[in-house]
């Protein structure tokens, strides 16, 4: 068993301590939220929170997060209004959606380092992760705008 935080909870995992973190969220905690999107590393689907940092699930071992502060999309807010979900909306960013969870979740780690990044920075910062679709002068948009709220 593996004690571990995840959106506030501590929560005692039965997996063997290499499982990524991407499967033990999904398949043992039902938080499918963070996505599986290539398993290396090279897309950033799955980013989450790891005390505070952004972090690819899929090459996070669980016994790597025993102890740390965890948080998915599912936990960056409750009720779903946290600014940068507020300003994804807004300048409709989503197309297909599936990378969507790892943007914004990148992107308030950013915001939690940086609260006014230029242009360059957000785009820097972002590069991890990938858009099949092509949204990233919509992903920086929100950004900005999320950044003025904050």
């Amino acid at each position: 068993m593996t004690d571990i935080v995840v959106n506030g909870k501590t929560l005692s995992v039965e997996a063997e301590p290499d499982t990524p973190l991407l499967w033990v969220l999904r398949d043992y905690l039902g938080l499918t939220g963070t996505k599986f999107g290539c398993g290396a590393g090279m897309c950033g689907a799955c980013t989450i929170h790891v005390n505070g940092e952004a972090t690819f699930a899929c090459q996070t071992p669980l016994e790597a997060a025993a102890g740390a502060s965890i948080t998915t999309i599912e936990g960056l807010s409750e009720a779903g209004d946290h600014p940068m979900q507020k300003a994804w909306i807004e300048e409709q960013v989503p197309q297909c959606g599936y990378c969507q969870s790892g943007q914004i979740m990148r992107a308030a780690a950013l915001l939690s380092e940086n609260p006014t990044p230029s242009r360059d920075e957000i785009v820097e910062y972002m590069s991890p992760n990938l858009c099949r679709c092509g949204t990233y002068p919509r992903i920086v948009r929100a950004i900005e705008r999320a950044a003025k709220e904050i």
